[in-house]
């Protein structure tokens, strides 16, 4: 599938990237042979194949919760760049 610059501007806007020109020609070519490669995965034969879902099978180690005192605000807010007393200031993102 042929991936054109336009598309690429597209998804680039999108994603709210600025991508200059040339790298455009250049991710155009990437992406048109990575969905090349993905078309080919279409015709392989899979009938038979039992299904997996990973090339490990690891069970995850969970520790058991334990209750702890909060450290106070005072430790949490020390790298804080800005703070109201206990809490954080943050830049207004709605208006």
């Amino acid at each position: 599938m042929k991936i054109s610059t336009d598309e690429v501007e597209k998804i680039a806007h999108l994603a709210r990237l600025e991508i200059d020109e040339d790298r455009k020609k250049s991710l155009a070519g990437q992406l048109s042979h990575i969905l090349d490669y993905i078309d080919k995965l279409k015709d392989v034969a899979v009938e038979g194949v039992k299904p997996s879902s990973g090339a490990a099978f690891i069970n995850n180690v969970l520790r058991e919760d334990e209750d702890k005192p909060s450290p106070g605000p005072d430790v949490t807010l020390a790298n804080a760049p800005e703070r109201d007393e206990d809490f954080y200031l943050v830049p207004r993102v709605v208006k």
